[in-house]
């Protein structure tokens, strides 16, 4: 499947938004979920091929001439224009997606397999807590958009200054805390966590979406279930990235990272 931009506009400093529409989108269903997602193929200079490209022929490629497979969250589909917009996180020159989005012009492709996805607002819960970075900002802002009527929502994220912050619309009774982390050269890692800590603590049921930053999220799980905030089947926690770490060097960490959270004792 592949979209072909409709348009492609700063956000934010770090986020681009990209409409793609198309007829390679004609099998395009949206999940239940609301944190979807669809894995993009961001080609190499190298790659002596152009989208729509066949997937298994592309695999006996050399590596730098095959596609670089990336999740992007699904922001919004357009069910009746039939246009998906993905808002992508950008670094600079670096990272294949970021560079694709912050050059995409009208008619560029972008070919991808989905969408797929892991949570929604459970119905059941009391209360809602959505925490991450500018990466999970576009998977927070959807899953805000799905918290039931009235309920109380509190979005904690962390952008690099306010040109960074967005509007967040939500059924429920939306709370955003803003955490900048312009002038702050070390404690990093402890941002979100700190900031989720100082909060007033929920009553009832607790649901929890943690995703962005390999080490906040992970010091965000520890606050929560040593706590006992929310409990651990409640609780999406995911990492996208990690400080340091180039996108190909965190794909090769990535699950031996996931295993060792997983197994980190919470008392």
């Amino acid at each position: 499947m592949y979209g072909e931009v409709v348009s492609a506009s700063p956000l934010t400093p770090q986020l681009v938004r990209v409409v793609l529409g198309g007829p390679g989108l004609e099998t395009f269903e949206l999940g239940a979920d609301a944190d979807q997602y669809v894995n993009c193929f961001f080609l190499p200079d190298a790659a002596p091929y152009a989208v729509p490209f066949d997937d298994e022929a592309v695999r006996e490629l050399p590596r730098e001439q095959r596609p670089y497979p990336r999740r992007i969250t699904v922001r919004a589909w357009d069910e009746e224009r039939r246009e998906l917009t993905l808002d992508i996180a950008t670094h600079g020159d670096l990272g294949y997606a970021g560079r694709w989005a912050a050059h995409a012009q009208p008619g560029d492709r972008l070919q991808f397999r989905g969408p797929a996805g892991g949570y929604r607002p459970p119905a059941d819960a009391d209360s809602y807590l959505l925490v991450g970075d500018e990466s999970a900002l576009p998977a927070i802002a959807a899953c805000a958009e799905a918290v039931p009527s009235g309920r109380p929502v509190v979005a904690v994220i962390e952008v690099e200054d306010a040109a960074g912050e967005v509007a967040l619309s939500s059924p429920g009774d939306l709370e955003v805390h803003w955490v900048h982390r312009a002038g702050r050269h070390d404690g990093l890692d402890d941002l979100l966590a700190e900031a989720v800590a100082a909060l007033p603590r929920p009553a009832g049921v607790v649901s929890a979406f943690v995703h962005g930053e390999a080490a906040e999220t992970r010091a965000v799980r520890r606050v929560l279930l040593r706590a006992g905030i929310v409990e651990p089947e409640r609780l999406s926690c995911s990492p996208y990235w990690r400080r340091g770490l180039d996108d190909e060097a965190w794909r090769a960490v990535k699950a031996a990272w996931v295993r060792e959270v997983a197994a980190e004792p919470v008392d």
